[in-house]
């Protein structure tokens, strides 16, 4: 991203390699590809997440818990080969947040420290395949505390911004996607625009 207080930094943390990180994986993969459908996808996965938040002090190693003062950062556990999974430890620093964003996928987020906020936006006009024109108003506000467990699914997209208002402690937050998130969405509220995003794998 060109604006680096909305880049966040990718980060492979190698293979993983603690026994309940690993069967979360194999069985995440495993109920994916068993539900075509991004919400029985999701509802499948919902309670691996919660399960592999309860224990993510064990789990999650130094190196999925790096940050950066400048902005957000992703921390990357996990790369499906056919890119049809990704998972993510993401730091949130005091007064973090993402940029108003989409996912074109489905997602299963999992709190593991601190609180994590979640403010939505509603779409009120169609979806016609344009990158402007586009009406969003704000939506309803998500606190997630540890052990929460939220998901997303595309279509409609989940467009929102996420992140710590300044003055909370710091948050981390597990994310499975249903695909390589190396991209996305970014709206510019205000304007009615939006525009695709590469997200480089930077290292702060």
């Amino acid at each position: 991203m060109s604006n680096r207080n909305h880049q966040d930094s990718i980060r492979e943390s190698g293979t993983a390699t603690h026994p309940a990180l690993a069967q979360f994986i194999d069985e995440a993969l495993s109920r994916s590809r068993a539900h075509a459908d991004p919400s029985d996808a999701v509802l499948a996965i919902a309670p691996l997440m919660m399960a592999l938040s309860a224990c993510a002090d064990e789990v999650l190693k130094e190196a999925h818990l790096r940050s950066d003062p400048d902005h957000y950062t992703r921390n990357l556990i996990y790369c499906a080969p056919d890119n049809c999974l990704s998972l993510y430890a993401l730091v949130w620093l005091p007064g973090q947040w993402t940029p108003v964003h989409d996912h074109g996928s489905w997602g299963v987020v999992g709190v593991v420290e601190g609180v994590l906020e979640e403010r939505s936006f509603v779409r009120l006009s169609a979806d016609d395949g344009r990158d402007e024109g586009i009406a969003l108003a704000r939506g309803g506000v998500v606190l997630q505390s540890p052990r929460a467990v939220s998901t997303f699914v595309p279509n409609p997209d989940h467009i929102h911004i996420t992140g710590v208002p300044a003055g909370r402690p710091r948050a981390v937050s597990l994310h499975l996607y249903g695909r390589t998130m190396s991209d996305f969405n970014l709206y510019d509220v205000e304007a009615g625009t939006r525009r695709r995003i590469a997200i480089a794998h930077n290292e702060s």
